[in-house]
C-alpha cells in the first residue's frame, strides 16, 4: 500500500465523524488527491428518481483552478451515471495540439445515499486516463456516500427533534388556551346566571361586586384574543405599525403609571436619563411593556423592578430588571419562541406568546430584546431601539 492510499484511509474516519460535511469531504479529498490525481471534481445530487441532479459540492484544485467558471463540471456524465446507476468514463480525442483544458477526462461513479440517487464526477484536464488507481476513486466514492448519509441522518433527526418540539409546543399552547379561554368565560357565565335568578334578590353591594368580577374577566378575555390575533399577524408580517416621534422617557412613565394603577402592590423604580424622540409606534412599545411588567409579576411577584434607559451607540437601550429567581440555563433558547411558557409554581396561566410578541413588535422596529438571567440572580430585559428616521418593516 503506497503512503498516499494509507494516508487517505486515515482521513476515512475523521471525515465520517465530522460535524461539517463539507469540511470532511475537503479533508477527504485533500487526502485523495496524494494518490489519485484530479482536476477538479462535483458531487451531484437527485432528490428523486429521473430528476434533475444538482452539484451539491465542486472544488477546482488543480489545472483548472485558473478557470474555474470555465472549466467543465461534467454535467452530461453524472446524468449518465444516475440514470444507469454504474461508473462511466468520457476520455476526449488524443489531439495534443488541443488545449489541455478542452480534453477533460471524466470519470463518474454512482452513490449510494439514503435518499435520491447521486454521482461522484472527477476532471482530469489533458489526461493521463484513468488507471489501476481507479480503486481509489471507487473507495472514495463510497466514503463520500458515507459522509453524506451520516449528514442527512443528523440532518433528519434535528429536524425530526424540532418538529416533535414545536408539536409539544402546540399541544401546551392548546391546552393552556383552553384553559384560560375556560376560566373567565366560567366566571362570566356563573356570575350572569346568578344575577338572572329568579328566586333569589341580591344585594345592591352584591351585585356591584358580581358585575366588577364579570367586568375584570371580561377584560382578561379580550387580553388574551387580542394577543392571539396579535400574534398571528406579526408572525405572518401583516402587522400594521404607525410610526410617528416619540418620547420614550414619557411613554415608560405613562406605562409605569397605568400599571401601577392595576397593580399597586408593584414596586416599579425608574432612572432614565432625557432623550430625543424616536420614530416608533406607540402603541406597541406600550404593548412590549405590559407584557414584560406582567411577565415580571407572574415570575417574581414582590420584586423591586427597575427599569433604566441609557444612550448607546446609535440606539436607546431600555433595561427591564427584576430581582425574582431567574431562569435556568435550559430554557433561554427557546424563550422567545411561540407559545413557550417557563414552568412556574407560582402560576400556570399564560399563553406562551407574551415575550414572541415583545420580540416580533421590536424587530419591526429595526431593534432587538435580550436577556440576562441566572438562577437566583433576576432578569434583566435589555430593549435595543435605533436612534434617527429609520422605520420599521412594517410600516
Amino acid at each position: 500500500m503506497d503512503q498516499g492510499t494509507l494516508q487517505f484511509l486515515t482521513t476515512l474516519e475523521d471525515a465520517i465523524a465530522s460535524d461539517n460535511w463539507k469540511d470532511a469531504l475537503d479533508s477527504l479529498f485533500a487526502a485523495l488527491r496524494k494518490g489519485f490525481v484530479f482536476d477538479n471534481l462535483a458531487l451531484y445530487l437527485a432528490e428523486e428518481r429521473g430528476g434533475f441532479p444538482e452539484v451539491i459540492y465542486a472544488r477546482a484544485v488543480g489545472r483548472g483552478r485558473s478557470a474555474e467558471a470555465d472549466a467543465s463540471w461534467g454535467e452530461e456524465i453524472a446524468n449518465q451515471v444516475i440514470a444507469s446507476g454504474s461508473q462511466v468514463q468520457n476520455a476526449p480525442l488524443d489531439d495534443p495540439s488541443t488545449d489541455r483544458m478542452r480534453r477533460p477526462h471524466l470519470l463518474g461513479l454512482p452513490l449510494s445515499l439514503p435518499a435520491g440517487s447521486g454521482a461522484l464526477v472527477f476532471i482530469r484536464f489533458g489526461g493521463p486516463e484513468y488507471g489501476p488507481e481507479l480503486s481509489l476513486a471507487v473507495l472514495a466514492a463510497g466514503m463520500v456516500s458515507r459522509v453524506y448519509e451520516q449528514y442527512a441522518l443528523r440532518e433528519h433527526i434535528v429536524q425530526l427533534e424540532t418538529a416533535r418540539h414545536r408539536a409539544q409546543l402546540q399541544d401546551d399552547f392548546i391546552a393552556t388556551i383552553s384553559h384560560d379561554l375556560r376560566t373567565p368565560i366560567g366566571f362570566i357565565k356563573g356570575y350572569t346566571t346568578s344575577l338572572l335568578r329568579h328566586d333569589t334578590v341580591w344585594k345592591p353591594e352584591t351585585q356591584r361586586e358580581f358585575l366588577t368580577i364579570i367586568d375584570e374577566e371580561t377584560d382578561h378575555l379580550m387580553a388574551l384574543i387580542d394577543r392571539l390575533l396579535d400574534s398571528a399577524r406579526l408572525q405572518s408580517g401583516m402587522m400594521v405599525m404607525d410610526f410617528q416621534l416619540v418620547r420614550l422617557d414619557s411613554l415608560l412613565r405613562d406605562e409605569v403609571q397605568r400599571v401601577t394603577a392595576r397593580h399597586p402592590e408593584l414596586d416599579v423604580r425608574l432612572d432614565l436619563k432625557p432623550f430625543s424622540p424616536i420614530r416608533a409606534d406607540s402603541v406597541r412599545l406600550a404593548e412590549v411593556f405590559d407584557n414584560l411588567f406582567d411577565n415580571a409579576n407572574k415570575y417574581a411577584p414582590q420584586s423591586i423592578i427597575n427599569i433604566a434607559m441609557r444612550h448607546s451607540d446609535g440606539c436607546v437601550k431600555v433595561m427591564f430588571t427584576d430581582h425574582g429567581p431567574g431562569i435556568a440555563p435550559e430554557h433561554l433558547p427557546f424563550l422567545f419562541e411561540r407559545f413557550y411558557r417557563v414552568p412556574n409554581s407560582l402560576s400556570n396561566r399564560g399563553s406562551g406568546l407574551g415575550l414572541f410578541i415583545c420580540r416580533e413588535i421590536i424587530r419591526a422596529h429595526g431593534g432587538r430584546i435580550t436577556v440576562e438571567t441566572a438562577p437566583g440572580k433576576g432578569t434583566t430585559f435589555c430593549i435595543e431601539l435605533p436612534v434617527g428616521n429609520r422605520k420599521g418593516v412594517n410600516s
